[in-house]
């Protein structure tokens, strides 16, 4: 198939030309998997790095002690870079890691042209690192409800005293105990801490050598222990990464559920071989539906989320299209343990603050949102709405819950206004603020063409209450700078869940996370409670009343306007095998097979 200029158009890269491949080598031509993030990146540093493209990188890259087995349903943890899984005490205060001898990291100018080994201290300091306030971590929420012994009372100091942070203090929560061996010490019990161990963004092995060489610039030097490395990066335009040559041995051993014929096809064909399949991934980014969609169907790219626009010609009643089926293409659908949501800012002069009047005007704007006409006209029925914080395939998600966050009345919209004294005071057709200044809402959206159809439908509803709202359009990554500066009045967003519970998500609203998970600014002590109350116990009925109590909390306050929960869409070409996406995995890419057609590669004269 020769290659079109489409990419060109779609992203400004001819991706094929980047191989110059000789004739004499066509017959060893590298295994690559291509495809595009809507969304630019904003870095590759685990201790910093929160949104979705990122991560996925980031997951290919550093690896975490444990992992997910990535074909078995209901999903189940398995060690990565240890001997065996964690020794768990009955308390679940106490975890014991050991280290596989033998895991090196990927070559690195910092390592002095020495190999250099993976060890127990590695782990200590990469989870330290999201302690130090100088990394500003989106993590440090989810650790500081973990009570590492000591980790605290460090940060503290650092922040407190304007110190640097005290790598080398002793500890009795991180206890080095061999070259080998990692011994986590917690204040508290936490019966579903090793998921924690299972997160690249949380636990991912960084050198500490590698950190200090590259210091604020360690977002694009990403040195890990994975089966990739990042081999070129153009900031938000392409990402390659390449096989690393020191990864280990390993070979495809994942265990699906017997009544799984998808994953036991899969099994059966990858069985045995050794990781990662693939020698190069290259990922461009396109926030545009149609050169991404025409990119796809020409077989520029392997894989597509397919977008929105072309959901109904991709899959025509939720089955894969005809004219897709008869090329050997395959369809992928599964609801998504992610949320989407709009965040006021807590501390914005106009929508944030507890009084009755703000808590009005918040509750206003999401009844005056019509989420069932998000999900028929914009997102073509690939969602549910949102009750609450808490996404699918999690802990603490009920299907039969339903509050307000899903609710559309304009008259209720309109009746919460006037109550509030919410009005048009200078007759211009706008309501004003109760003191009669001007009442405008400041939404930061993204310049693609979906941010701007969704800002289409949030004008509309806004219009039709008499609000008027205001459209800052800049790029995603600034724009997480200034929500964690405490800049943006209202923001959309979508999370998508690392591990199967809830809480990762509650945290969002949690008061000492503000300005990291906690964007935004939320602070309420009743909802504080629950949370940290939720966090000692097991799973359980008890559990799933505390979790429900915090999202009727954010429902009463409405920092946070939950919308839906998507249903992932994606196609593969024919020579594609391997893909099933896991809920909580992004780390997948050493599992995907690509055989091209020959002569995709060609360089074009």
């Amino acid at each position: 198939m020769r290659r079109t200029s489409l990419l060109k158009l779609a992203a400004g890269v001819a991706l094929g030309v980047t191989l110059g491949l000789t004739p004499c080598a066509r017959a060893a031509e590298p295994k690559v998997l291509r495809y595009a993030f809507p969304i630019a990146e904003t870095g590759f540093d685990p201790a910093q790095i929160s949104d979705l493209y990122s991560a996925t990188v980031v997951s290919n890259i550093f690896e975490s002690p444990l992992t997910y087995d990535y074909l078995s349903r209901p999903i189940r943890l398995k060690a990565q870079t240890l001997q065996a899984m964690p020794e768990v005490s009955a308390d679940f205060r106490t975890f014991t890691l050991r280290v596989k001898p033998g895991i090196y990291f990927s070559d690195d100018a910092a390592f002095k042209g020495q190999k250099r080994e993976l060890v127990a201290a590695d782990y200590a300091y990469s989870l330290k690192r999201h302690y130090d306030p100088r990394w500003k971590s989106p993590r440090y929420a989810a650790l500081q409800g973990e009570k590492i012994s000591g980790m605290d009372e460090l940060r503290q100091r650092a922040t407190k005293g304007g110190q640097p942070f005290e790598y080398d203090t002793p500890v009795a929560g991180l206890q080095v105990l061999d070259r080998y061996t990692l011994r986590i010490q917690l204040d508290r019990p936490s019966p579903r801490f090793e998921h924690n161990l299972a997160h690249s963004g949380i636990s991912g092995a960084v050198a500490r050598e590698v950190v200090e060489a590259y210091a604020d610039t360690i977002m694009a030097h990403p040195v890990g222990t994975g089966p990739f490395y990042l081999a070129k990066w153009r900031r938000s335009s392409q990402m390659v990464l390449e096989r690393n040559p020191n990864f280990r041995e390993v070979y495809y051993d994942e265990q699906p559920a017997a009544g799984d014929a998808e994953a036991q096809a899969i099994a059966s064909k990858l069985k045995g071989k050794r990781l990662p399949l693939l020698d190069r991934v290259e990922i461009s980014i396109i926030g545009e539906s149609q050169p991404l969609w025409l990119a796809f169907q020409a077989g520029d790219f392997d894989l597509v989320a397919v977008p929105y626009d072309y959901a109904n010609l991709a899959a025509p009643g939720g089955k894969l299209a005809p004219n897709l089926a008869k090329r050997g293409m395959r369809l992928h659908k599964a609801l998504r343990a992610d949320l989407v949501f709009t965040i006021f800012n807590m501390e914005d002069p106009v929508v944030g603050g507890y009084s009755p009047e703000k808590v009005a005007l918040r509750r206003a704007i999401s009844l005056a949102y019509d989420t069932d006409e998000e999900i028929r006209r914009l997102r073509k029925q690939l969602a549910v709405p949102a009750q609450g914080l808490a996404p699918p395939e999690t802990f603490g998600y009920a299907a039969d819950f339903k509050s307000e966050m899903s609710e559309y009345s304009p008259a209720k919209a309109k009746a919460l206004l006037d109550m509030y004294g919410y009005v048009d005071k200078d007759g211009d057709g706008w309501r004003d603020l109760p003191d009669g200044s001007p009442l405008v809402l400041q939404q930061y959206t993204q310049p693609d063409s979906s941010s701007r159809q969704f800002s289409e439908q949030w004008k509309k509803h806004m219009d039709a209450v008499g609000l008027r709202i205001h459209f800052n359009i800049s790029q995603w990554p600034e724009q997480l700078k200034q929500a964690r500066a405490g800049q943006l009045m209202m923001w959309n967003l979508g999370n998508t869940s690392t591990r199967p519970d809830a809480e990762e998500s509650l945290v969002m609203a949690y008061g000492p996370a503000k300005g990291e998970d906690n964007l935004v600014r939320f602070a309420l002590p009743d909802y504080d409670r629950l949370i940290e109350r939720m966090r000692a116990l097991p799973d359980g009925s008890e559990r799933a009343a505390l979790i429900k109590e915090a999202n009727r909390l954010l429902v009463a306050y409405m920092p946070i306007k939950a919308h839906v929960h998507r249903i992932g869409l994606s196609l593969t070409q024919p020579w594609l095998t391997g893909l099933k996406p896991h809920p909580f995995m992004n780390g997948f890419w050493r599992f995907i097979d690509v055989q091209a057609p020959a002569g995709r590669d060609k360089p074009q004269g």
